[in-house]
């Protein structure tokens, strides 16, 4: 008798945004992950596990949509399985940020391939404590089962099989940083820089679409207030590592994370201590909770001063940050370059920093390296009919993307026309790519480039303002098969984007309400609408 071979599953479908070698690659990694739960599966985030409830998918998700509230969320999926009340509890942007999408990263927490609860970056601390008040109403009986320990001794943990190198945050390369730009002329209230880093020496090979993601490091002086605040030594080995550079590259020291605040409640008494347990909890007792980064949650507790080692294990890692990638290969080879707003702002007397964004803007020396990964585009592509129309809508840093696609379009000579609708502040400080954009109008690339300023003049002005106002002439684009794509703000500004192509689809399209959401929908389900948000 001929000897019975299982054929190999396929976990990730050929749609996916990955390379053969990838596919295959990651198909073994979650089999190996995932074992007899998936048994007969033909793609993550699709059908059941057998015996147990349907895993979340995208395509069967109405709360996907990051402008809505996760208390919304949640109630959309009260009626759902467990896995898609999960994916409820996540920021809805398919950022990639986490390592997977949504649905991906809800099916994995539930299949217990991953443990980390913590990875969705714009979900923070409301998408933390969901998670866990989730796993803890699920019980034992959530999700896949672990394999069982045998001869009475507990399993090993495995470690996490590495991903491509360089194509995924577990497995990063080191790239050389060669410049920054500022791309704000003086009187602007913004600081916006250009930043460009060699992929030379790297396996890296990105599209337009595609984002880098980037490990920063914090502050110098941050991590020094935070050790002088602890009392410890910033020599003091911990883990294989000092605890001055275990601050600067390991742990966040952004939001105070829960566990701190559980750990200072241990440290203190009477009033204090219900107050940290209260914070703890995810309350608000003195309004300033959303203003509390950790060393802001040691100056509240003051006499509260953790063991350094003890203080670590209270602290989330840090986590990389993704940007849109705002150069074409064709266009730049062996170089990525990234459009990255420095955040600085002042609480209470202190100065506060984003993390990646002046590490990038200020702090990283030009011809060092830094780590990087590159993070495929889900969905976020031009069209593949170098014919097609195309319309772009990306204020502020939401050019980044659009400034790639029309490198490209310029490199690929497309005959499709191309438009591009971009704002900001003041015309006079913040034209980003003012001369590379007039280059491409004069040169016949850029077809139409409508600008709005909204501290121009006595009424502000948006991109979804001169959209209506071109709503004629934008109809008429959209008929002829353009593709739309948008770029920035999840919760506000993509929403008021949409609102105007449904405005514009009811007066230009003569479709009443109902007809002018369905064209979007429509738009959306061809994939000639897509969203890059944040």
């Amino acid at each position: 008798m001929s000897e019975h071979v299982t054929p190999p599953l396929v976990l990730i479908p050929e749609s996916a945004p990955f390379s053969a070698d990838q596919r295959s690659w990651l198909s073994g990694y979650f089999a190996a992950l995932l074992g007899p739960a998936v048994e007969g599966a033909t793609a993550i985030g699709a059908g059941e596990v057998p015996g147990g409830p349907v895993l979340a998918d995208n395509g069967d998700a109405p709360w996907h949509d990051p402008s809505i509230a996760i208390n919304e969320r949640m109630d959309m999926a009260r009626e759902r399985s467990e896995p898609q009340k999960l994916m409820a509890a996540m920021a809805q942007q398919d950022c990639g940020q986490c390592g997977y999408n949504c649905a991906d990263y809800a099916n994995a927490i539930f299949l217990k391939s991953e443990e980390r609860l913590n990875l969705c970056q714009p979900g923070g601390k409301e998408t933390l404590r969901m998670l866990k008040k989730l796993e803890e109403e699920f019980g034992a009986g959530g999700g896949a089962a672990k394999a069982p320990a045998t001869d009475g001794e507990a399993a090993p943990r495995k470690e996490a099989a590495l991903g491509p190198l360089g194509f995924c945050r577990e497995n990063p390369v080191e790239a050389t940083f060669v410049s920054r730009t500022r791309l704000n002329a003086p009187g602007g209230e913004k600081e916006t820089w250009h930043i460009e880093i060699d992929l030379t020496d790297t396996p890296i090979e990105y599209v337009v679409g595609d984002s880098l993601g980037l490990f920063p490091a914090n502050a110098p002086a941050l991590v020094d207030a935070v050790i002088a605040e602890l009392g410890a030594r910033p020599e003091r080995i911990i883990g294989g590592k000092t605890l001055r550079q275990a601050l600067l590259t390991d742990y966040a020291l952004g939001p105070a994370p829960d566990g701190l605040y559980q750990l200072l409640s241990l440290l203190t008494s009477g009033p204090a201590r219900k107050k940290a347990q209260a914070l703890a909890a995810g309350e608000d007792p003195d309004g300033d909770a959303a203003f509390l980064d950790v060393l802001g949650a040691l100056h509240k507790f003051p006499g509260a001063r953790p063991d350094a080692e003890v203080f670590l294990e209270s602290l989330d890692e840090l986590q990389p940050r993704l940007y849109s990638i705002s150069s074409s290969p064709k266009a730049d080879p062996g170089r990525v370059s990234l459009t990255v707003d420095a955040v600085r702002y002042n609480h209470r007397s202190r100065l506060r920093l984003g993390v990646a964004s002046t590490h990038l803007g200020e702090r990283l020396p030009e011809t060092t390296t830094v780590k990087v990964y590159l993070q495929k585009a889900h969905g976020f592509a031009l069209p593949d009919d170098l014919s097609k129309d195309v319309i772009m809508c990306g204020p502020g840093t939401g050019i980044a993307p659009f400034r790639a696609f029309l490198r490209e379009r310029a490199a690929t000579q497309a005959p499709g026309r191309n438009w591009l609708f971009y704002g900001h502040q003041r015309q006079a400080s913040d034209f980003f790519y003012k001369d590379e954009l007039n280059r491409l109008k004069d040169d016949k690339v850029l077809t139409r480039l409508s600008l709005a300023w909204s501290r121009d003049g006595t009424e502000k002005t948006y991109v979804q303002d001169r959209m209506r106002e071109n709503g004629a002439e934008l109809w008429k684009w959209l008929e002829g098969g353009a593709h739309f794509y948008v770029c920035g703000d999840a919760k506000r500004m993509a929403k008021d984007v949409e609102r105007a192509l449904i405005d514009v689809a009811a007066e230009h399209g003569g479709k009443n309400p109902d007809e002018a959401v369905a064209y979007l929908a429509a738009l959306k389900k061809a994939g000639r609408y897509q969203a890059d948000v944040y």
